[in-house]
């Protein structure tokens, strides 16, 4: 077990150091080539070589990894989401399909999520649906890169829990990025969180407290 997951560390320190030559090549292209760029090794985030160069940041970098964050990881309360109604709030026991595709049920999905540890997994769906919007080579090949240091490394605290053909799949997406490098893992963690999470999230208090403070506001009061 140990040998294999040395051999993934060092598919994953390989896949990194070829995404990252990615990244600089386009910078390069459209003229925007960091200050260090003459040692490709600045480049890695895994943390897998000594080099003093790690502790280098590229300021707009750091100002899109800042930006990308803060949109994966807004609205997490189900208080701080638009307000559900009721006839919504019910429908999410119909399907975890209609708890997706509702901005109130995701946020309250994901606070249910955090309670159980597994919020990384909402995190990292929004991430892809995020990547997917996104048209310009160069910021699309930045976010893979980030998505996979957050989410897809064995050495992030955010890993998500993917099989090895997924895993595959990914570091061979990883050699050309592009916003669909994540679909086959997206879709698995997608199918992870509808069969273990959802029915608990329907059978919970949250969501049954939920649903009873939704009904007693639309209640007429006594006279």
């Amino acid at each position: 077990m140990g040998s294999e997951r040395e051999e993934m560390r060092k598919t994953q320190v390989q896949v990194h150091q070829e995404a990252a030559a990615s990244v600089l090549q386009a910078r390069t292209r459209m003229g925007n080539t960091p200050t260090n760029a003459s040692n490709a090794c600045c480049f890695c985030w895994c943390c897998c070589c000594s080099c003093s160069c790690l502790t280098v940041r590229n300021e707009d970098e750091t100002i899109q990894r800042s930006t990308f964050e803060s949109r994966t990881d807004k609205t997490t309360n189900c208080e701080e989401s638009p307000k559900p109604t009721l006839e919504d709030t019910r429908s999410w026991a119909m399907s975890f399909e209609r708890v997706m595709k509702s901005a109130a049920g995701r946020s309250c999905f994901r606070q249910f999520l955090r309670t159980e540890f597994s919020e990384e997994n909402m995190m990292f769906w929004l991430a892809c649906e995020e990547l997917k919007k996104e048209t310009n080579k160069t910021v699309v090949e930045e976010k893979v890169r980030q998505i996979y240091e957050d989410f897809i490394s064995i050495l992030s605290p955010k890993e998500v829990s993917l099989d090895s053909r997924v895993r595959e799949v990914i570091n061979r997406n990883m050699l050309e990025p592009t916003s669909h490098t994540f679909d086959d893992a997206q879709q698995q963690i997608y199918t992870l969180m509808q069969r273990d999470s959802y029915p608990r999230f329907i059978n919970s208090s949250a969501y049954a407290d939920l649903l009873k403070s939704l009904e007693e506001s639309q209640s007429p009061s006594e006279p």
